[in-house]
């Protein structure tokens, strides 16, 4: 019997070692895992800070370029508006006398469906 029961103990020393070891193997997974994911969360972090520069670049490169674009415009529209005001300018006299001269050149005519009745 008490090789029995000498038996029977070292099943259970033999089980809660395994159990330990299990519970072991547990943590050595969880602690992997949180390892794994905060390696992933790095290398998410670092990548991201990657694409987020490259994105800065070209968006610098082409607002300045809009910059230009808008600068150019400017400077075309205002010496459109010089052009057009000293033609303006120009012609101003010129048509103001051709209206004064329209206007007070009055010329008596009879219409030609005018009929006198006699």
């Amino acid at each position: 019997m008490t090789s029995q029961s000498q038996g029977i103990h070292q099943l259970l020393q033999a089980e809660k070692r395994a159990k330990d070891k299990l519970e072991e193997a547990k943590k050595r997974k969880g602690k992997r895992l949180k390892q794994a994911k905060e390696e992933a969360m790095a290398e998410v972090d670092q990548y991201r800070m990657q694409r987020d520069q490259e994105f800065r670049l070209k968006q610098s490169k082409i607002m300045g370029s809009q910059s230009n674009v808008s600068y150019e415009i400017e400077e075309q529209t205002q010496g459109k508006i010089q052009e057009l005001n000293g033609s303006y300018n120009k012609c101003m006299e010129d048509v103001i006398k051709q209206l004064l001269m329209m206007v007070c050149d009055i010329n008596p005519e009879i219409h030609m469906n005018y009929r006198t009745t006699n």
